[in-house]
């Protein structure tokens, strides 16, 4: 595995220079690096309380048979959930590798996001209670522009599917909501939740996180008061430095280090 270093006229995140993701020399070695990330993934999200019973995916592209993925198996918690018990799961369906069952409505949305979107590597959507509570509204974050800096990260880079319909159980629903998403980071799936991508497990993971603070954010706004809104030119230019791909796989890596700390367990 090797760690470059950004220079800092290319990263408008930070003005130092910072890690970028790793590269790999191996196959091998870059399977197993996505599926500890993932793996971490589900650890980390059941600390911030996204859990809701079985309810809930993260999926990573194989990084050698690209039209499958390696996925949580389906009445596992997040908080038991170790890089051993994810599945591979091809884009018809069929468990490649593992030794669970497959959430069929984790297959029937991430087959299709990751066939709508090849340039990403990683989708991330759970019922977690303020993303939940925001897709009620049927309103993107940025309706009356964002609120906050962080929100900044999904100015005119977020989605709405508006169309909700029951447990997402054909991939046809799954087909709409990849192309609702088209070329953004996120969605907001309508009486739903969320629905974050990446171009790596740690990006998506932190979209999902910071957008989930920033529904939490924006609700809290909205019942204390009238709140001011970003100018569109300042929203522009703090999405540039806090909505990049570096920022968002940068922002996972104390995340990531506090769940090796903590649960070591998910890397068996």
């Amino acid at each position: 595995m090797t760690t470059t270093t950004s220079d800092t006229a290319a990263n408008p995140f930070t003005e130092i220079p910072i890690p970028q993701a790793p590269t790999f020399d191996t196959i091998e070695a870059e399977r197993q690096h996505r599926k500890e990330r993932l793996a971490s993934v589900y650890r980390a999200f059941s600390m911030f309380g996204f859990e809701e019973g079985v309810a809930g995916h993260v999926t990573a592209r194989d990084p050698e048979l690209t039209d499958h993925f390696w996925v949580n198996p389906f009445g596992v918690g997040f908080g038991q959930i170790k890089v051993s018990d994810l599945l591979l799961v091809d884009h018809d369906g069929n468990i490649v590798e593992g030794r669970y069952p497959l959430n069929q409505a984790a297959f029937a949305i991430h087959s299709e996001v990751h066939k709508a979107r090849p340039d990403v590597i990683a989708a991330a959507h759970t019922h977690s209670l303020y993303g939940k509570t925001w897709s009620s509204l049927g309103r993107l974050l940025q309706n009356h522009d964002p609120l906050t800096q962080d929100a900044c990260a999904f100015y005119e880079d977020h989605a709405l599917f508006d169309d909700f319909t029951g447990v997402v159980l054909d991939t046809s629903e799954g087909k709409r909501i990849g192309q609702a998403l088209g070329n953004c980071k996120a969605v907001i799936l309508q009486n739903h939740g969320l629905l974050t991508v990446g171009h790596t497990v740690d990006e998506a993971a932190w979209w999902f996180i910071t957008m989930e603070r920033t529904c939490q954010s924006q609700l809290l706004a909205e019942a204390a008061g009238t709140p001011i809104p970003i100018r569109h030119e300042s929203a522009k230019h703090t999405a540039a430095q806090v909505g990049s791909p570096l920022g968002g796989w940068f922002s996972y890596q104390p995340i990531y280090d506090k769940v090796v700390e903590r649960e070591p367990s998910f890397l068996d």
